[in-house]
């Protein structure tokens, strides 16, 4: 059972090597600094309230605006814009609604042809919005290469290309030697280059290239205004903060990891808490890696990582960690034992890049749903509509469900199963976090196993839950 992750802990080295770097999101701590929008006091009225001011809600506030340039809208964020999941990510790109052709396969065979046509639609739209809205996000229409690392993942090369291939992605496959041409790695055994639909971002520079695109539409933003209820008053919903309130025809929720503002709304979430590592600029000549590519690995506990405009590289992923009762909290951004064991699989995967300081190093919660993709309600006799769920994958498509709860509120039906139909709820606590340990350890056990699902990992299956990545 080979792995080529090191059995033993991380070395001192390895360790000093994030010892010094700053606590932060890299992408959030290069952003120029600017004053904080005032906090909601008082009372107001609004066509539109968006609650959460990361993609999602961004997306919202700026589709309602186009689409319908009267519409009074109001946005409250209970930190500052982007300070969430939208500001820690990786900043990769990619058109799939359903977390890839796989998972969604598992889920929505019959409307996949459908999906994946929208999914285009809605990349061509993302591009199409930083031009129109001049946003410098640092975007790059890359690709996505898979690395592979085992043996046993060898099969899937020509059967994951060929699916690709089969829903009209431009792929290339590629053996070792090509993978090492691409980017040089002793752990790299083949790869599949995937062209279509895919690249990188700043997600820090997108979030805030949508906030100001945002206010020149008109929207009013309220920072440091964290909603504390809603009710329904007929014609209107009720939106509180702790100073103020926000009387609006319609709300639209954004929340993202953060507590569900509807009653039931937070069975269907899991806050999964992810890290990474932000290095100092490298050089390529020791790398390769010219065309720049996002790069993800083919195991359950996969890496990704990727450059920045100055060379950086983005080094997250391997470890998601649950905690008991799913809190969304500042003490959890930081956590020594899963960053030694990053820069430990970073100086594998890059022996050469030995001596490699990293500057940033920070974690966030992820929305995992147990369909891995995006879901959508409503609320207040349909008056207020939500979109969360994304699991890690919503640079892109936090665009598309913007635009479907904005449908919802206008009380348009979709015909698809995909935006109708929730995903299977997680059991209250204890039971939750027992059932995500356990899957957790069974991924890890799969992966040294060559792969090979285990009975509770196929019971899952079975239940359309499908926990694979």
């Amino acid at each position: 059972m080979s792995s080529p992750w090191p059995d033993s802990p991380p070395t001192p080295e390895q360790r000093a090597a994030f010892a010094d770097a700053k606590p932060v999101p890299y992408w959030l701590d290069a952003l120029p600094a600017r004053e904080p929008y005032p906090a909601l006091t008082g009372k107001t009225d609004a066509d539109l309230c968006i609650v959460g001011g990361g993609f999602t809600g961004l997306w919202a506030a700026l589709h309602a605006k186009r689409d319908e340039p009267w519409r009074d809208v109001v946005l409250l964020e209970q930190e500052t814009i982007g300070l969430g999941a939208s500001g820690r990510n990786g900043g990769f790109v990619i058109s799939s609604l359903t977390h890839g052709i796989s998972n969604g396969l598992s889920r929505f065979e019959d409307e996949m042809p459908e999906l994946e046509r929208l999914a285009a639609e809605n990349f061509a739209g993302f591009k199409e919005d930083l031009t129109t809205h001049s946003i410098n996000c640092d975007f790059e229409e890359t690709g996505e290469l898979l690395a592979i690392l085992e043996p046993y993942q060898d099969e899937w090369v020509e059967e994951e290309a060929e699916l690709l291939r089969r829903f009209g992605h431009e792929v290339e496959t590629l053996d070792r030697d090509a993978m090492q041409n691409e980017v040089r790695s002793p752990t790299y055994r083949a790869g599949i280059w995937d062209k279509t639909g895919a690249g990188i971002v700043d997600p820090g520079k997108l979030a805030d290239g949508l906030r100001r695109a945002a206010i020149r539409l008109g929207v009013r933003i309220y920072e440091h205004s964290r909603v504390t209820g809603l009710s329904d008053d007929g014609a209107t919903v009720d939106v509180r903060t702790a100073k103020g309130r926000v009387r609006a025809r319609r709300v639209f929720l954004g929340t993202s990891a953060y507590p569900g503002l509807i009653k039931g709304m937070s069975r269907y979430i899991a806050p999964v808490y992810d890290y990474a590592l932000m290095t100092e600029p490298v050089s390529l000549t020791d790398i390769g890696w010219q065309n720049r590519q996002g790069i993800g690995d083919g195991a359950n506990q996969f890496h990704y990582y990727r450059l920045t405009k100055d060379n950086r590289i983005l080094w997250g992923g391997y470890e998601a960690v649950y905690r008991f009762g799913g809190g969304v909290k500042p003490k959890y951004d930081v956590d020594d034992k899963v960053f030694g064991l990053l820069s430990q699989h970073f100086f594998t995967t890059f022996p050469q890049l030995e001596g490699i300081k990293f500057t940033h190093k920070w974690g966030g919660a992820i929305d995992t749903c147990s369909r891995f993709s995006v879901f959508f309600g409503t609320a207040h006799a349909g008056k207020t509509a939500y979109a969360i769920g994304y699991t890690g994958l919503g640079v892109a498509s936090t665009r598309f469900g913007a635009q479907t709860a904005l449908r919802l509120l206008k009380g348009e039906q979709s015909g698809l199963r995909y935006v109708n139909e929730k995903p299977v709820p997680f059991p209250p606590e204890p039971l939750k976090t027992a059932v995500i340990q356990l899957t957790r350890n069974r991924l890890a056990a799969a992966d040294r196993n060559e792969g090979k699902r285990g009975i509770w990992l196929k019971t899952l299956d079975r239940l359309g839950l499908g926990f694979d990545s």
